[in-house]
């Protein structure tokens, strides 16, 4: 390992094109959840501008608009009125095009059903699956992506409770920690790219706006979120690349499930390249990721390592793992063999144990969509619970 470098991650607001797409996923599979906690979801979605598409395989007996939840989450993010340029939760066209499950898919994958039988659900498909953990952060995150979401999360704070009432909703922001002997000393840059209006306090100077704008955001979005000893000589780069008033699906377009390094750990760690957003607990993308940063999770707080990789791999319709492993990157204060024993011990991670361990058939997949689906100290997440570190730190 170097003993001195670099290293960047990025988020993205929740009015982000790619963002708005998972959230519009994830808002339709728990408006289905609501009524149908067993139905099989794929779904997905697309925008540009003045469109939202939403496409995917959906099987239930229940009834969605999915038109009115479309709307309802455009504006929840803040795209209505004279706010915002070229997009607005009014007056955007929504076309949808779903259908049914494959039934080839769902005899594959779902045997006879029961809530005492974990092997009657087989996984959704093939694939591996990835979960990181280290001891950077409380929440045992990555500092970098730590610090990047949540200042995007402040970002919009800051918009919706008028703090900063010239902001619009698209926005980007980005991490970089300079590492020592592997530990995080400084933030040598951030990078906060945001969405504004035409004018600021009747100001159409785009100089002054740009000067306005930085040190507004330095004041109100930086310093509440990094800490000031992580301050040494950091370089702030706020809208490095000028006026930036046409954003969301008026500038980009944006897709379900193209935000997957945002989604998890901002590259510190390795991805089996499957999205989340918009997917049942059957398919392993999801659920099985969950379970692997819950299994690496616990490794880590249990003290057996101080960074941990778990990999999970699947075999489609087979309820078992076909394989997991486990690196420690060195810092594992057992052997990694014992580990992977100790995992396979006091872990269940066939699809349908971990659906009933997290309780996965409910609607809380939304507010997850934007922000992190790991180290959310701000949600109750089940796969963030760190329950099983007691029992795991007596194989020391």
């Amino acid at each position: 390992m170097n003993n001195e470098f670099l290293f960047t991650s990025e988020s993205v607001t929740e009015g982000h094109p790619d963002k708005i797409c998972d959230q519009i996923a994830d808002g339709v599979l728990d408006e289905i959840f609501k009524q149908d906690p067993y139905a099989r979801v794929a779904c997905e979605c697309t925008t540009s501008t003045g469109l939202i598409f939403v496409t995917g395989e959906i099987s239930t007996d229940c009834y969605v608009n999915i038109t009115e939840i479309v709307r309802n989450i455009i504006t929840d993010i803040g795209y209505t009125g004279d706010k915002v340029v070229g997009f607005d939760a009014d007056s955007c066209a929504v076309l949808s095009a779903i259908k049914e499950q494959s039934k080839d898919i769902e005899g594959a994958v779902i045997k006879e059903e029961s809530a005492d039988n974990y092997d009657s659900i087989g996984a959704g498909d093939q694939g591996c699956m990835f979960g990181f953990a280290c001891n950077e952060t409380p929440e045992l995150m990555p500092l970098p992506i730590s610090l990047a979401h949540k200042l995007a999360k402040r970002l919009t704070e800051v918009r919706k409770k008028d703090i900063l009432p010239y902001l619009r909703p698209d926005g980007k922001t980005q991490v970089t920690v300079q590492y020592k002997n592997g530990q995080p000393v400084r933030v040598s840059t951030i990078v906060v790219s945001t969405q504004h209006s035409p004018t600021i306090n009747g100001e159409n100077d785009n100089d002054k706006i740009q000067k306005i704008i930085h040190d507004d955001i330095i004041r109100e979005v930086i310093k509440p979120i990094v800490s000031e000893a992580l301050l040494k000589d950091t370089e702030y780069l706020i809208n490095p690349s000028g006026r930036f008033v046409i954003g969301g699906p008026q500038a980009d377009s944006g897709l379900t499930g193209r935000k997957i390094i945002v989604d998890t750990y901002g590259g510190a760690a390795r991805h089996g390249g499957g999205s989340f957003s918009g997917k049942d607990p059957t398919k392993v993308d999801r659920s099985a990721t969950y379970a692997a940063r819950y299994v690496a999770k616990n490794i880590v707080k249990a003290g057996l390592a101080d960074k941990c990789e778990v990999q999970i791999a699947y075999a489609i319709g087979v309820a078992r793992p076909v394989s997991i492993y486990v690196d420690a990157y060195c810092t594992n204060k057992v052997t990694e063999e014992k580990i992977l024993k100790l995992i396979w011990e006091n872990f269940d991670l066939r699809p349908a144990a971990i659906i009933a361990d997290f309780n996965l058939r409910r609607p809380i997949y939304r507010q997850i969509a934007a922000y992190g689906h790991f180290g959310r100290d701000d949600l109750d997440l089940p796969w963030e619970k760190t329950d099983k570190a007691e029992i795991l730190a007596k194989g020391i």
